[in-house]
Order: C-alpha cells, then structure tokens, then sequence
C-alpha cells in the first residue's frame, strides 16, 4: 500500500543497538512522508548516533533523559504518549524488550511505551541473543498483548556472525508503519476495534505434493487473500500465526509465519497452533490428491505416463468436525454455482462463515490484488462484495467475524 502519513504523530524509539544509525533513515522516510515525528533515545542508543541528528532529520526537540525538565507544562511522558498515533521502537535491542515484556519502565522510552495505544518493536540483536529461549519467550510475550512484531532478517550481523537478528529493512518498517495508520483503514478516521489478546491462525498460499525430485502438483494460489488477513488481523492487534505454503510474498508485519510445502506438512502446522486460536481462516489452496508414492529419481520422459494419486487431508473439514470455540472461517474457490457449492461447504466442514469467489476462465482471481466475493454465513445470511483489493476484502471478512462471531471486539 501506499498511504501518506500526514498530521499523523510518531514516536520513534532508539534503543542501543548498532542499528541504531539506521533508525536515521526510518525516522527521514516517515517525515518525507508527512509525519510529524518525535525521537526518544535511551541512554545507550546516544553512544552508537547523536541526538543531533535526529533534531535535523525531525525538526523536534530529541528527548534523552526521563528527568530533563520539561519545555512545555506537560508531562512528556504522558501527554506525548498519548496523543501519539504509534510507538515505533527501531532497533528494539533485548534489554528494551526483556523490559517491557516484564512491566519495567526506568527511563522515557519505556515509561512513555507503557501509556502508548499501538506500539510497533523490531528487534535487532545478535542471532545467539535472538535465539535465546528467555527473549524469545519475551517477544512472544509482547505478541500475545497485541503489540506488533517486524521480524529481524538473516544476514551478516555488525558482530561478524551469521544469522537472523539483523534488523529488518527500513523500507519495510516505513511500509509496517504505513499499514498500521489511517487512513489505511479504508478512509475510516479512527482505528478500527482492537484485536488485542486475541489469537488468530490464516493458513495461506498452494502446497507442492512432489512427483519426483524435480516435479509436483501444486495450483494457480498466489496466497495474496491469506497473506492480507494476516496483515490486517495483525495490524488490528491480534497475535496472528501464519501457516504459508510457497509464495513470492513479503511476510505480513506483525506476523508469525510458519512455511510449509506440502497438505500434510501444513495440516501438521495447522493443528499444532488451532486449539489456542480464536479464530481460523482456511484461505489456503491445499492440494486435493498427491502421488501415491514419489518416485526416487526423476522420471524420463515419455510418451505416457499414469500417476495413481491419494486423497490429501481435508484440514478444514478435520478441525470443523471437532469443533470447539474457534471461529472456523473457509474459502470457496468455484467455477460453477457458486454460492450454492460453497453454503455445500459450509455445512460439511462445519463452518461459522464462507467467503465464495469465482475463479472461472473469466476471473482474474488467481495472481492479481483485487477480489469479488461473496460471504456465506451459517446464519443463513449472504454478502455480495463489490470487486476490491484483497485487503479491503481482509477488512470485510475480519469485521463480518468481529460483528457477529466476536462481540468482545467491537
């Protein structure tokens, strides 16, 4: 998406990390984009860059120290906080969130993140400190509160080693940013309802159910829907896991993503996260049969040949058939009676709600950033959409759930 920050106020939280430098460039692409940004340093984030820079970058006072008088009758903390559109905290080092995971404020940018509204952490850190149990139990800890998580990259780190710890692009971040403000909420002024505490599982994309080493049966899925309503759950709060099979996608900000290649792998995936989730949207295309058996060796070719294939596993219909209180949310994808195939659906898996879309020869479904769908609901109720980004589909889907499934969000 492309949306302009105008009027919108963002605290940029620079804690002490050697990624620091690059929080320059965050903070310079969120002015450039109408921003009105303002730049908390902790006491260790002022030895790798100067505050200096930030006031050029910003033009606003750079707050440091969580006793420095303040200019205005306000306290900073708190009135700043609060008018605040969003905390982005870039780098988000592990000491900052072992912190706040515990509810420990001793300087300015941790006091004023424990009044903030919507907070963004993008850790940075060694791939040995990342992989600790301890702060990944801690970031884990934050995503579950509803606070969103921009995963860090793997790649060389300042220390030399090898791994996943770098922090994530700034372009990304920009982009996080972007999606979490109005008005990319559909022109709507204010957030929509939070999400907060809760959990939701997006399976998303085609699965490859292999022939030989070199072939496999796969389908036309991009994993664009499945991809959107994880960006936007994740964007409204929830803690969001993303089951994907193969993509060419960015991942969605604020989401765990889990890849998978084939049925059985995702069914594994899927399983082992639905039983804590509130909510369950099957928008993935897994494949109907594999290859009785793979074959060792690529087959040559020839003038003929007969694959003898297995029915895969009907995740929805599994998890549908011993239902509890996860909302079950399924997508239809048919090339004939449509809505009549997908209320079928429904009622066979067991479903809370169908989103039907045609994928005919005419359609343009498959690859593209627009959708028409309908939704079918066990209510009996049915919703036509008019053709929309699958974003704004996202937004429907999540809001029909929200209204009807989830009254405690509203």
């Amino acid at each position: 998406m492309n949306c302009k920050l105008d009027s919108k106020k963002i605290i940029l939280g620079v804690t002490g990390g050697i990624a620091a430098y690059k929080s320059a460039y965050i903070a310079s692409a969120l002015v450039q984009r109408g921003a009105d940004v303002h730049v908390v340093m902790t006491e260790h984030a002022t030895k790798f860059v100067g505050a200096t820079t930030f006031w050029g970058i910003t033009g606003n006072d750079v707050i440091t120290d969580l006793f420095e008088p303040p200019k205005k009758i306000e306290i900073a903390h708190v009135s700043l906080s609060e008018s605040a559109d969003l905390l982005l905290i870039a780098p988000a080092t592990a000491n900052t969130i072992g912190k706040l995971a515990n509810g420990i404020a001793d300087d300015m940018l941790t006091t004023m993140a424990l009044v903030a509204r919507r907070i963004v952490f993008c850790p940075a850190m060694n791939v040995h400190m990342y992989a600790n149990p301890i702060v990944a139990a801690n970031i884990e800890k934050l995503r579950g509160l509803g606070y969103a998580i921009v995963e860090p990259e793997a790649g060389r780190l300042a220390c030399g080693d090898e791994g996943i710890g770098r922090l994530a692009d700034p372009d990304t971040i920009v982009r996080v940013v972007e999606e979490m403000l109005p008005p990319c909420w559909g022109g709507i002024s204010n957030p929509a309802p939070t999400w907060a505490g809760k959990r939701v599982l997006v399976s998303a994309g085609p699965t490859r159910e292999p022939i030989d080493p070199v072939r496999y049966i796969s389908n036309r899925s991009s994993g664009k829907m499945g991809y959107a309503i994880a960006a936007e759950a994740a964007a409204r709060g929830a803690s969001v896991t993303l089951v994907s099979g193969p993509t060419e996608i960015d991942p969605p900000a604020g989401a765990k993503v889990v890849r998978v290649e084939t049925v059985r792998e995702m069914f594994d995936a899927v399983m082992a996260s639905v039983g804590e989730a509130d909510l369950f949207v099957s928008a993935a295309a897994p494949a109907d049969f594999r290859p009785a058996e793979m074959q060792a060796s690529k087959i040559k070719k020839s003038d003929h040949l007969t694959l003898e294939l297995d029915k895969t596993e009907d995740i929805l219909g599994q998890i549908g058939a011993a239902k509890g209180r996860t909302v079950l949310v399924g997508f239809a994808a048919e090339t004939e009676n449509l809505e009549e195939n997908a209320a079928e659906k429904l009622r066979s898996k067991n479903a809370d709600l169908f989103v039907a879309n045609n994928v005919g020869t005419d359609s343009d479904v498959f690859g593209s950033d627009t959708n028409e769908v309908t939704l079918i609901s066990r209510n009996g109720e049915r919703v036509g959409l008019p053709k929309m980004s699958k974003r704004e589909v996202a937004r429907a889907i999540l809001d029909y759930v929200a209204s009807n499934f989830m009254e405690d969000v509203k």
